[in-house]
C-alpha cells in the first residue's frame, strides 16, 4: 500500500497527536488517521461489526467535510 495524497486540509499538529486526516491510496482506497473508538463496537447496527485487524476509527466531521465529503441530510 502507499499513500499518493492527503485529501483533507491541512491543520497544524504541533504534537504528533490529535491529528485526524484522510489520505488517497494508489490502490483508490482511503485511509484515516482518527481516534480508536472500541466503546461504540455495542452500539453497531444489525448487521455490522469489526473484524480481526480492524478498529472502528472516529473522524471529526470538518476533517471530512475538508476533504470533499458531503455529509446526509435529515
Amino acid at each position: 500500500m502507499r499513500i499518493t495524497r492527503r485529501l483533507d486540509t491541512p491543520t497544524r499538529c504541533a504534537t504528533n497527536s490529535n491529528c485526524p486526516a484522510v489520505f488517497a491510496l494508489a490502490s483508490g482506497d482511503v485511509a484515516f488517521i482518527g481516534r480508536v473508538a472500541p466503546e461504540l463496537r455495542g452500539t453497531l447496527p444489525a448487521g455490522s461489526g469489526v473484524g480481526d485487524g480492524e478498529h472502528l476509527v472516529v473522524v471529526p466531521r470538518d476533517v471530512l467535510i475538508s476533504a470533499g465529503w458531503t455529509p446526509p441530510t435529515g
